[in-house]
């Protein structure tokens, strides 16, 4: 059985279904196992797609117009296209020709998951790159610094000079798990210390 999907965006008024529909229609979809939403291309939530994948069946097709009118983002299609696979359903395009009962729309698709991997891929070293820049300039990601300026410089002064931790917290107001962070940010390292003769000489050596 073939199960229709519509998508339009709500924050166009011009806008309407009847396109859609009539190419749906034509192909012939029962205008009783018609879906629709009407939501922009980033919105998460869509009842009707959601009606939609529950109404279906195995061997049965679901089939939209556009491939954009199916995903938000192209691992969003295939993440419904591979949904749909497990419920044994096959997905059909119009537009794009592309039907994934098919032995060509399904090798198709296999390439598009490769894309998305890829781009998933080049995403995250981007970030990892920019973070790793940015670290170097002193900027890093995340909340911006609880301690800055010249209490920062304080307290590190003071940490360097013998005070601890604990008594740094106390005289500065500040949280441990605060100046831990700021520290760990600056990559501040506790200063290393001589060992003195009292300290450093060995049981029993005169």
């Amino acid at each position: 059985m073939l199960v229709g999907y519509m998508r339009v965006s709500s924050d166009s008024d011009r806008q309407n279904t009847d396109l859609q529909r009539d190419a749906l229609l034509s192909t012939g979809v029962d205008v009783r196992h018609l879906f629709e939403d009407h939501a922009s291309g980033a919105k998460d939530d869509r009842p009707g797609l959601a009606q939609a994948l529950d109404f279906v069946r195995p061997e049965d097709v679901l089939v939209v117009w556009k491939l954009d009118r199916l995903g938000r983002s192209l691992s969003h299609l295939l993440a419904v296209v591979n949904t749909l696979k497990v419920k044994q359903v096959a997905f059909r395009s119009l537009t794009e020709n592309m039907d994934t009962s098919t032995a060509s729309g399904e090798l198709l698709f296999h390439v598009f998951g490769a894309l998305a991997q890829y781009e998933r891929a080049l995403i995250q070293e981007r970030v990892i790159a920019g973070l790793a820049a940015a670290k170097r300039r002193g900027r890093f990601g995340g909340r911006p610094p609880a301690i800055v300026g010249e209490k920062l410089d304080t307290i590190v002064a003071a940490l360097n000079g013998g005070m601890s931790k604990a008594a740094v917290c106390r005289n500065f107001g500040v949280k441990r798990t605060t100046l831990i962070e700021t520290l760990t940010r600056i990559d501040w390292h506790a200063p290393a210390r001589a060992v003195g003769y009292q300290d450093g000489r060995r049981r029993g050596h005169r």
